[in-house]
């Protein structure tokens, strides 16, 4: 049995709501085990014997939902792998200070050129196949950084991908 986790693109999101509950109960549907989910932001951890189709878990999902959801799959030693590597090189959050991750599905066919920033803005201090990992800056105006907008700019719709906070994904891989 392998632990797998599902990030899902754009839930929780506008008219997109779902309960856990309601997506822990159709990832059940789906046949998986154990099936436990992470804060309301579309974080599905589950365990399965065959390693699970990315296709037919966003069928299942739209077919449910009445809408479709990209889903970015991750083993839960691949995000441990992740987080042991310490890819903010000891840099935490903190008030003026975000991490995230940016997860593609696949590779993408146009690399994000690197350095990649804004100084004072964002910026990007790993990449790897399927992974980006960036610092976004307080703002004066009390915002963050628009690192994400810009690498989503970059990537457009083709690989898919989905973000998360680094503290998300900290907490899948533990889960």
């Amino acid at each position: 049995m392998i632990t797998y986790v599902a990030f899902l693109r754009g839930i929780n999101l506008g008219q997109r709501q779902i309960k856990n509950a309601d997506l822990k109960a159709a990832y059940e549907a789906m046949g998986f085990t154990n099936v436990r989910t992470l804060i309301a932001s579309g974080n599905v951890v589950f365990d399965s014997r065959a390693k699970p189709s990315r296709t037919q878990i966003e069928a299942a999902f739209a077919e449910r939902f009445g809408f479709e959801s990209g889903t970015v799959l991750r083993t839960q030693d691949e995000l441990r792998g992740l987080v042991s590597s310490d890819p903010f090189a000891g840099r935490t959050e903190d008030g003026d200070t975000k991490l995230y991750v940016t997860f593609l599905a696949e590779p993408a066919e146009k690399p994000l050129p690197m350095p990649f920033g804004v100084e004072g803005d964002f910026e990007v201090v790993k990449v790897t196949g399927r992974e980006v990992f960036l610092l976004a800056f307080r703002l004066p105006n009390g915002r963050f950084g628009l690192g994400m907008e810009a690498v989503w700019k970059h990537f457009g719709k083709k690989p898919l991908w989905t973000s998360r906070n680094w503290n998300t994904v900290v907490k899948a891989a533990e889960k």
